[in-house]
Protein backbone atom coordinates (compact mmCIF):
# COMPACT_ATOMS: atom_id res chain seq x y z
CA UNK A 1 0.00 0.00 0.00
CA UNK A 2 2.77 2.39 0.91
CA UNK A 3 4.36 1.71 -2.50
CA UNK A 4 1.55 3.37 -4.46
CA UNK A 5 1.15 6.09 -1.82
CA UNK A 6 4.75 7.17 -2.43
CA UNK A 7 4.69 6.68 -6.21
CA UNK A 8 4.31 10.18 -7.67
CA UNK A 9 3.26 8.75 -11.04
CA UNK A 10 0.25 7.16 -9.28
CA UNK A 11 -0.71 9.95 -6.87
CA UNK A 12 0.15 13.21 -8.65
CA UNK A 13 -3.42 13.87 -9.83
CA UNK A 14 -5.23 12.65 -6.71
CA UNK A 15 -6.93 15.07 -4.33
CA UNK A 16 -5.15 13.84 -1.21
CA UNK A 17 -1.41 14.13 -0.58
CA UNK A 18 -0.37 10.53 0.09
CA UNK A 19 3.38 11.14 -0.11
CA UNK A 20 3.63 12.28 3.51
CA UNK A 21 1.97 9.13 4.89
CA UNK A 22 4.05 6.55 6.71
CA UNK A 23 3.94 2.79 7.16
CA UNK A 24 2.20 3.44 10.50
CA UNK A 25 -0.47 5.48 8.68
CA UNK A 26 -1.04 2.57 6.28
CA UNK A 27 -1.26 0.07 9.14
CA UNK A 28 -3.65 2.34 11.02
CA UNK A 29 -5.85 2.65 7.92
CA UNK A 30 -6.03 -1.13 7.63
CA UNK A 31 -6.78 -1.63 11.35
CA UNK A 32 -9.43 1.08 11.38
CA UNK A 33 -11.07 -0.33 8.24
CA UNK A 34 -12.01 -3.50 10.10
CA UNK A 35 -14.59 -1.74 12.31
CA UNK A 36 -15.49 1.21 10.09
CA UNK A 37 -19.28 1.41 9.64
CA UNK A 38 -19.25 4.45 7.33
CA UNK A 39 -16.59 3.26 4.86
CA UNK A 40 -15.97 -0.06 3.16
CA UNK A 41 -12.34 -0.57 2.10
CA UNK A 42 -11.34 -3.75 0.33
CA UNK A 43 -8.00 -4.98 -0.92
CA UNK A 44 -7.56 -5.79 -4.58
CA UNK A 45 -5.36 -8.87 -4.91
CA UNK A 46 -4.02 -11.05 -7.71
CA UNK A 47 -4.35 -14.84 -7.95
CA UNK A 48 -1.38 -15.24 -5.60
CA UNK A 49 -3.08 -13.00 -2.98
CA UNK A 50 -0.58 -10.18 -3.61
CA UNK A 51 -1.95 -6.71 -2.84
CA UNK A 52 -2.64 -4.70 -6.01
CA UNK A 53 -4.65 -1.81 -4.60
CA UNK A 54 -7.64 -0.69 -2.57
CA UNK A 55 -11.22 -0.11 -3.63
CA UNK A 56 -13.65 1.75 -1.38
CA UNK A 57 -17.17 2.93 -0.76
CA UNK A 58 -16.85 6.01 1.44
CA UNK A 59 -19.35 7.97 3.51
CA UNK A 60 -22.04 5.28 3.23
CA UNK A 61 -25.30 6.89 4.30
CA UNK A 62 -28.69 7.99 3.08
CA UNK A 63 -28.73 5.33 0.36
CA UNK A 64 -25.53 6.42 -1.32
CA UNK A 65 -21.74 6.31 -1.10
CA UNK A 66 -18.69 7.76 -2.76
CA UNK A 67 -16.48 5.38 -4.74
CA UNK A 68 -12.69 5.44 -4.50
CA UNK A 69 -9.89 3.34 -5.92
CA UNK A 70 -6.10 3.36 -5.75
CA UNK A 71 -3.94 0.83 -7.53
CA UNK A 72 -0.23 0.06 -7.71
CA UNK A 73 1.53 1.07 -10.90
CA UNK A 74 2.48 -2.55 -11.65
CA UNK A 75 -1.23 -3.47 -11.64
CA UNK A 76 -2.35 -0.76 -14.07
CA UNK A 77 -3.64 -1.91 -17.43
CA UNK A 78 -4.13 -5.51 -16.28
CA UNK A 79 -7.87 -5.45 -15.54
CA UNK A 80 -7.66 -5.22 -11.75
CA UNK A 81 -9.28 -1.78 -11.60
CA UNK A 82 -12.21 -2.57 -13.87
CA UNK A 83 -12.97 -5.87 -12.13
CA UNK A 84 -12.65 -4.42 -8.62
CA UNK A 85 -14.84 -1.49 -9.59
CA UNK A 86 -17.57 -3.73 -11.05
CA UNK A 87 -17.53 -5.89 -7.93
CA UNK A 88 -17.72 -3.09 -5.36
CA UNK A 89 -20.40 -1.17 -7.30
CA UNK A 90 -22.45 -4.36 -7.51
CA UNK A 91 -21.91 -5.01 -3.80
CA UNK A 92 -22.97 -1.48 -2.93
CA UNK A 93 -26.16 -1.67 -4.97
CA UNK A 94 -27.13 -5.34 -4.57
CA UNK A 95 -25.91 -6.14 -1.03
CA UNK A 96 -25.86 -2.82 0.80
CA UNK A 97 -29.00 -1.60 -0.99
CA UNK A 98 -27.52 1.71 -2.07
CA UNK A 99 -29.42 3.74 -4.65
CA UNK A 100 -26.37 5.57 -5.94
CA UNK A 101 -22.58 5.49 -5.90
CA UNK A 102 -20.81 8.61 -7.13
CA UNK A 103 -17.22 9.73 -7.64
CA UNK A 104 -15.21 12.47 -9.26
CA UNK A 105 -11.94 12.96 -11.08
CA UNK A 106 -9.79 16.02 -11.50
CA UNK A 107 -9.78 16.54 -15.29
CA UNK A 108 -5.97 16.76 -15.24
CA UNK A 109 -6.05 13.04 -14.36
CA UNK A 110 -6.54 12.00 -17.98
CA UNK A 111 -5.70 8.37 -17.25
CA UNK A 112 -8.63 8.07 -14.82
CA UNK A 113 -11.07 10.02 -17.00
CA UNK A 114 -10.25 7.78 -19.98
CA UNK A 115 -10.66 4.67 -17.80
CA UNK A 116 -14.14 5.64 -16.55
CA UNK A 117 -15.32 6.79 -19.96
CA UNK A 118 -13.92 3.67 -21.70
CA UNK A 119 -15.73 1.47 -19.18
CA UNK A 120 -19.04 3.20 -19.92
CA UNK A 121 -19.59 5.04 -16.65
CA UNK A 122 -21.93 8.00 -17.01
CA UNK A 123 -20.80 11.54 -16.38
CA UNK A 124 -23.28 13.70 -14.50
CA UNK A 125 -23.45 17.38 -13.58
CA UNK A 126 -22.20 17.95 -10.04
CA UNK A 127 -25.37 19.79 -9.06
CA UNK A 128 -27.40 16.63 -9.72
CA UNK A 129 -25.58 14.95 -6.81
CA UNK A 130 -26.65 17.42 -4.09
CA UNK A 131 -23.25 17.23 -2.45
CA UNK A 132 -23.82 19.75 0.31
CA UNK A 133 -21.37 21.65 2.46
CA UNK A 134 -20.03 18.55 4.25
CA UNK A 135 -18.91 16.84 1.03
CA UNK A 136 -15.24 17.64 1.60
CA UNK A 137 -14.99 19.33 -1.80
CA UNK A 138 -14.46 23.04 -2.37
CA UNK A 139 -16.80 24.96 -4.66
CA UNK A 140 -13.96 25.12 -7.20
CA UNK A 141 -13.50 21.34 -7.10
CA UNK A 142 -17.23 20.71 -7.40
CA UNK A 143 -17.46 22.89 -10.49
CA UNK A 144 -14.15 21.79 -12.07
CA UNK A 145 -14.05 18.02 -11.46
CA UNK A 146 -15.63 15.42 -13.75
CA UNK A 147 -18.43 13.66 -11.83
CA UNK A 148 -19.85 10.18 -12.31
CA UNK A 149 -22.87 8.45 -10.83
CA UNK A 150 -23.75 4.77 -10.84
CA UNK A 151 -27.38 4.16 -9.92
CA UNK A 152 -29.67 1.26 -9.32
Amino acid sequence: MLEWMHDESVTRDLKKDFSSLTIEDAKSFIRNSLDDKENLNMAIVNDEDEYMGTVSLKHIRDGRAEFGIAIRKCAMGKGYSSEAMKQILSYGIDVLGLDSVFWCVDPVNGRAVRFYDKNGYQRVPADSLNLGQDSGYSDDEISRFVWYDYTR
